[in-house]
């Protein structure tokens, strides 16, 4: 198994934990492969032949970063017939008041999302057994996830910020994610599109409140604010399906029983 993105926050919850058990795993780190040169992609590749490519691997303010390298690691897996498995995002949708399925047509608001969602397309028509596994905010426990260190930072006087009330998402352990992603990576006869997220819908604001007790900090005095007010592009209410998930075993726990607070 080949991991791009292996040392990022989702990449640890792969490489380091019980869910990759039983899988050689190779992590080259962005020095060792450049996942934005496509020729050095195909002799790594070409190289390790890996059974299974996970791609993780992104950088959030850079187009080729997102949509190039998926398109160049995607291109080297199908020539070396390896599966291959793409992380992307709730953010390739705008909102909306109902759930969003795997087959529901993207629309999404911001920059990365639509670049997300352009390496979606492209991926589909390059390697046409690919699995685009779609999440959503991802957090942890052994190991924090940004936005939870972002909470603790505000709290300490450290960063100013204000986590928004009209921003709905649906929150996953990293650890459950990065279950379900291992259990793909075994079923080659799945491919397409999945949803892997959380079961509870739940603002921004309110998540960064349970983070904030949760690591003893009084909740109360999380900064909130909203996204009109604050003129920042992005979709409201982005509640992902995961049945499809779940009637294959797939299931991310609630943050009830994550954090228990």
């Amino acid at each position: 198994m080949l991991v791009t993105g292996g040392t990022g926050f989702l990449g640890r919850h792969i490489t380091g934990t019980d869910a990759s058990k039983g899988w050689q795993i190779y992590a080259p780190n962005s020095r060792l492969l450049d996942v934005r040169d496509a020729a050095q992609v195909n002799d790594e590749v070409r190289g390790w032949r890996p059974d299974v490519v996970i791609h993780l691997a992104y950088r959030k303010e850079e187009r080729v970063a997102v949509v190039d390298s998926a398109i160049n690691m995607a291109r080297a897996a199908a020539k070396a017939h390896a599966r291959f498995i793409h992380v992307s995002t709730d953010q390739v949708f705008r909102g909306g008041a109902h759930a969003y399925s795997e087959e529901d047509l993207v629309t999404p608001v911001g920059e990365y999302g639509t670049w997300k969602a352009q390496a979606e397309e492209m991926i589909l028509a390059t390697h046409h057994d690919a699995l685009i596994v779609r999440t959503s905010l991802l957090y942890g426990t052994s190991i924090l996830a940004p936005i939870q260190h972002d909470v603790a930072a505000v709290l300490r006087g450290h960063l100013r910020m204000r986590f928004f009330t009209d921003e709905i998402r649906c929150p996953a352990h990293a650890g459950d994610v990065a279950k379900g992603i291992c259990i793909l990576a075994g079923r080659s006869e799945v491919d397409g599109i999945i949803h892997i997220a959380g079961p509870q819908p739940v603002s921004r604001a309110d998540l960064a409140r349970r983070f904030a007790r949760w690591m003893g900090f009084d909740p109360r005095e999380v900064p909130v604010g909203t996204q009109q007010a604050a003129g920042v592009p992005r979709a409201g209410r982005l509640v992902l399906d995961s049945g499809k998930a779940a009637d294959m075993g797939i299931r991310c726990r609630s943050l009830d029983e994550v954090l228990g607070v």
